[in-house]
């Protein structure tokens, strides 16, 4: 495995180095003369070999190579292998600059033509001789070529022709193609490349064909490094290259571009895709009528995202929908071309510069009009022209119609097109039978029989003696009997009425219709008779068309009289909805009065009475009719009044306060409420709560009615009056009490208001306040702060000890007082280390440093804040943590 992997590295390599590089060749010959020898042929062999213009390693141009001579007479021969040295070299390219009217022009279309040329002296023999040449390898992703054309060699070769096909036959030279190779493909476009060749020796007659590229040398990776240029090169015949789908040999650039035989020039629509491709064109020569000799050129050409200037429209245009036409060109074309349509009408030509130079002309009448188009491009450097015959005839109509429906029977097809110019002229017909293909015709009304079973698209294509031509569809139905419809299959009747039967056949062409029995019937043969039984009676009809039938019945039930019935009398609860019902065998109900019913016309409808009231209900079988009446009375639904909702504090409670019409009431739920078998329940709820009151009744509506009250409860006022707090006298303090929308501050002493969340306290002395915090359902709570007044200047005082974990002075922390703003409070150890800091009035610290007791020690602590007029107070000290 190591092995090979370095092998497939090397072979890489080395397809890099030495292939991937050549881009067509051919082998010609040159007759000399005779040979010194009696009965020999002198010969100069030339190989002509396309390599691409980036081929510059020594490795990829050969100095010399080795003709292969097979003698085509003597079966299994051993090869003459004749070497030719390099001779000389060319470059052909495209230059961009030669032809303005394509924009964007191909930059990779260039051959470095190398020429080997070798003297051979030849037998002359009966079958003549092959001479060959291989090489590896051609160029990578070639676009009509299957697999890795980047390892696909090459084999050129040609043929020295015997006496076999004629005397004079090996005094031959090969054809000389013309050598113009390095022309502008453009993808998607119209070309000509030209494959013409001349005969130097003056007497044969050359035809031209697309044939088979060979290959050889190099396909194999196991071999590569030593079959570059093989030689002896393969037998013959030689192995033919594969093509992708889509292309083959006689079609290397698709089925739109095609050579001429005559010619020699290949032309079309270029491929769509930009790429390389390979194509060989063959050239035979006739002399004397007779095949002597085929020679081959095998040649990559390169199709380019070019843009030519062309004006290119079909032969003809017809325009048979209305005056309003449209033209556009039949190509793009590079940006900035100028489009000029005369439209041969005499009007004003149009000039455009849109997309393929779209226009629409409306012509005043109809007629076939000259039209030409002129395009130019690069301030009239380039131009093109073209013209066509527009006929406008509009007024065209195409359609059909098709009757019939059975296997077997002929189905007719009747054209109903129409020409407003004109006369319809020609018919072309598909009648879509999948089981053969003679199911056509070119008449214009035919018949046609069908095999099998099954839908059918038939399609009519239509043309007038003006030009106008167009297709119509239409998808029809093969049945094992023709179809036969009946309106109903089973009714009913009253003895004293008659009854229209209703036969159709879609689809037949001319249906007769038998009815039996003749029991009471008028017009038995037609699809529509009338019957009038006295008892039930089963009416069939068959229907014939053409040999084809089908058979079916309809039943016809008699009655004397009408059956009715109705749902019994019922009492509801006014307002509610109701469903009466009238039973029996009736073909039509009307009910009344109808005001209160949601639909008068059925046997059941909804009725939603408003009072009282009788419904008459009328049951018919055509003339026989017979009717019914009902009762729905009306009762009231009691009365429920819970009363209105109402807003408490926590924890406290309200009265309910309900009212009744009825016969019965209660309350629910019950565990929040004090006398629930009362009207008026002391209720308690905690939390909000809904209160139902049911009402039932015995003497008229038996369904209860509900009614609700909401009693809401407001949460707990959660009045704060502030946290204790030290001053100095004088100091302003300023109070913050929180938890409601109403406030009353008790005392008044040194309170500048009494009403609101935060007054302001000048203090000599400790006081307590006492804060009232209310809501606006007035629920309240209270709360205290304890006021501490120093006869001091403002300070921050600072304790020298504490105890962790002790019963009191557990944490350290610092004691402002008269200190507006509290800055900083921050402790080290003794080694200078920051065990604890905080800038929030009232913390302190607890003696741990990332959740671990310290151990007693003296430790060193600083604090700094601003008293109330704005001066800064700074102190530092040590203390002692004591365990």
């Amino acid at each position: 495995m190591k092995t090979w992997g370095f092998f497939l590295v090397f072979f890489a390599a080395f397809s890099t180095a030495m292939g991937a590089h050549i881009r067509g060749g051919e082998i010609t010959y040159k007759y000399l003369g005779a040979g010194t020898e009696t009965g020999t042929s002198k010969y100069e062999l030339t190989l002509k070999l396309y390599v691409d213009c980036r081929a510059n390693s020594p490795g990829q141009l050969d100095n010399d190579i080795t003709f292969t001579i097979f003698d085509r007479t003597i079966s299994g021969s051993s090869p003459v292998l004749v070497n030719a040295p390099f001779s000389t070299q060319q470059i052909i390219e495209y230059d961009p600059n030669s032809n303005p009217c394509i924009l964007n022009p191909p930059t990779d279309v260039c051959y470095r033509l190398r020429y080997y040329r070798a003297t051979v002296t030849l037998k002359n023999n009966t079958q003549g001789y092959t001479i060959g040449f291989q090489r590896c390898c051609r160029i990578a992703d070639i676009e009509n070529v299957a697999g890795n054309s980047g390892i696909t060699g090459a084999t050129y070769s040609c043929e020295i022709p015997g006496t076999n096909s004629l005397a004079t036959a090996p005094q031959n030279s090969s054809p000389i193609f013309n050598p113009n190779d390095a022309i502008a493909i453009c993808a998607g476009t119209q070309f000509t490349f030209d494959f013409s060749a001349t005969d130097p020796d003056g007497t044969d007659s050359l035809v031209y064909a697309l044939c088979e590229a060979y290959i050889g040398g190099g396909t194999e990776p196991g071999d590569c490094y030593d079959c570059t240029s093989p030689a002896p090169a393969s037998n013959p015949p030689f192995p033919r290259i594969g093509y992708r789908a889509g292309y083959s040999a006689g079609s290397p650039l698709g089925p739109n571009v095609t050579i001429n035989s005559k010619t020699g020039f290949l032309s079309g629509i270029a491929p769509k895709n930009v790429g390389q491709y390979v194509l060989t064109a063959c050239v035979s020569e006739y002399r004397s009528g007779k095949l002597i000799n085929t020679h081959r050129k095998d040649i990559h050409i390169a199709v380019s995202n070019c843009k030519p200037l062309k004006a290119l429209l079909a032969p003809d245009y017809t325009f048979c929908d209305d005056f309003n036409v449209t033209f556009e060109n039949g190509q793009v074309n590079p940006d900035g071309s100028t489009y000029v349509w005369d439209y041969g009408d005499g009007s004003k030509p149009d000039t455009v510069t849109t997309a393929l130079g779209t226009v629409q002309h409306v012509y005043a009448d109809t007629g076939a009009y000259n039209v030409s188009l002129f395009i130019t491009l690069a301030n009239g450097q380039c131009a093109d022209k073209a013209t066509t015959i527009a006929k406008v005839y509009p007024g065209f109509y195409p359609g059909f119609i098709a009757t019939g429906s059975c296997l077997f029977v002929p189905f007719r097809f009747t054209d109903t097109s129409k020409t407003k110019y004109g006369s319809v002229s020609n018919w072309s017909w598909d009648f879509g039978d999948e089981t053969t293909l003679s199911d056509t015709s070119k008449l214009r009304n035919p018949t046609y029989r069908y095999n099998s079973l099954g839908q059918k698209t038939v399609s009519l294509t239509v043309g007038s003696n003006k030009g106008c031509l167009k297709t119509v569809t239409t998808v029809l139905e093969v049945k094992d009997k023709p179809a036969l419809v009946l309106n109903f299959k089973d009714t009913l009747i009253c003895s004293i009425d008659t009854l229209r039967l209703i036969a159709n056949a879609p689809g037949s062409l001319n249906p007769k219709f038998a009815w039996t029995p003749l029991y009471n019937l008028i017009n038995p043969t037609s699809p529509t008779p009338l019957v009038y039984p006295k008892t039930t009676t089963w009416y069939a009809v068959s229907m014939e068309d053409n040999g084809c039938a089908a058979v079916d019945s309809v039943r016809v039930r008699v009655v004397d009289q009408v059956t009715l019935s109705v749902s019994k009398d019922s009492t509801i609860c006014l307002t509610d909805p109701v469903q009466i019902q009238a039973f029996g065998d009736g073909l039509k109900y009307v009910w009344s009065p109808a005001a209160t019913l949601d639909n008068a016309n059925i046997s059941n409808p909804i009725a939603t009475p408003t009072g009282n009231t009788v419904y008459t209900v009328v049951s018919s079988i055509g003339k026989c009719s017979k009717t019914e009446s009902l009762a729905i009375n009306t009762v009231p639904y009691p009365i429920a009044n819970a009363g209105s909702d109402a807003i408490i504090c926590f924890e406290d409670s309200t009265q309910l306060q309900g009212s009744f019409t009825g016969a019965t009431f209660r309350w629910s739920p019950t565990n929040t409420l004090l006398n629930p078998a009362t009207l008026d329940p002391i209720a308690f709820p905690l939390t909000t709560t809904d209160y139902i009151l049911t009402v039932t009744d015995n003497i008229g509506c038996p369904k209860p009615v509900n009614d609700t009250v909401r009693i809401i409860v407001q949460q707990p006022v959660k009045a704060f009056a502030g946290n204790d707090t030290a001053i100095v006298v004088g100091q302003p303090l300023q109070l913050q009490a929180t938890g409601g929308e109403f406030y009353l501050w008790a005392p008044s002493t040194g309170l500048n208001f009494t009403t609101i969340s935060n007054p302001v306290a000048i203090l000599s002395q400790n006081q307590t306040y006492s804060v009232r915090v209310s809501t606006l359902g007035d629920c309240f709570a209270y709360d205290t702060i304890n006021v501490t007044v120093f006869k001091t200047n403002p300070d921050i005082f600072v304790p020298n000890a504490f105890t962790p974990g002790g019963s009191s002075n557990t944490v350290f922390r610092p004691k402002p007082v008269g200190i507006a703003s509290f800055e900083f409070f921050r402790v080290y150890n003794r080694y200078g280390q920051l065990v604890f800091s905080t800038s929030e009035a009232g913390k302190g610290w607890d003696g741990k440093v990332g959740g671990v007791d310290q151990a007693t020690n003296t430790y060193v602590w600083m604090v700094q804040g601003k008293d109330f007029t704005g001066k800064t107070i700074f102190k530092k000290g040590t203390m002692v943590l004591i365990r």
